[in-house]
């Protein structure tokens, strides 16, 4: 599976405006794991903070597309006096393979882990010829 990043800030703004830009559009790659099997792939993505209202998954001809958002909420009398990760926003993009059935793709969210599961198509996966004794 391949990755695919875009984004591009518009030409006409100013160095610091296109770096403000940049930074409200950014967002972290969350780490995955890809399992294959037989009978298809499984993904696991690390996404803590997120909550399922805040999680979209998208599935177009062959692009996953992953995006979340976490927000941390410090009670009002504190404020932070050192953040290491700012950004709120996770953003993921995958190319699919073709053997892939897209229109079957499964999805759980667990302790800040989502599980995707995405099955071979019938096509694609193995199976047994059965041989007659003639």
């Amino acid at each position: 599976m391949n990755e695919v990043k875009t984004g591009h800030p518009e030409a006409d703004q100013s160095p610091a405006r296109q770096q403000r830009a940049s930074y409200s559009d950014a967002a972290l790659t969350p780490p995955v794991d890809v399992v294959e099997d037989s009978t298809g792939i499984t993904v696991f993505a690390d996404l803590p903070g997120v909550s399922r209202d805040k999680l979209a998954l998208q599935v177009e001809s062959d692009t996953l597309t992953i995006e979340a958002e976490t927000a941390i909420a410090l009670p009002e009398d504190l404020q932070s006096s050192h953040t290491e990760v700012a950004l709120a926003r996770f953003r993921r993009v995958f190319t699919l393979s073709k053997e892939l059935d897209t229109e079957k793709v499964s999805a759980q969210l667990s302790n800040g882990v989502l599980m995707l599961r995405i099955p071979k198509s019938e096509r694609a996966q193995p199976r047994r010829i059965a041989v007659q004794v003639t």
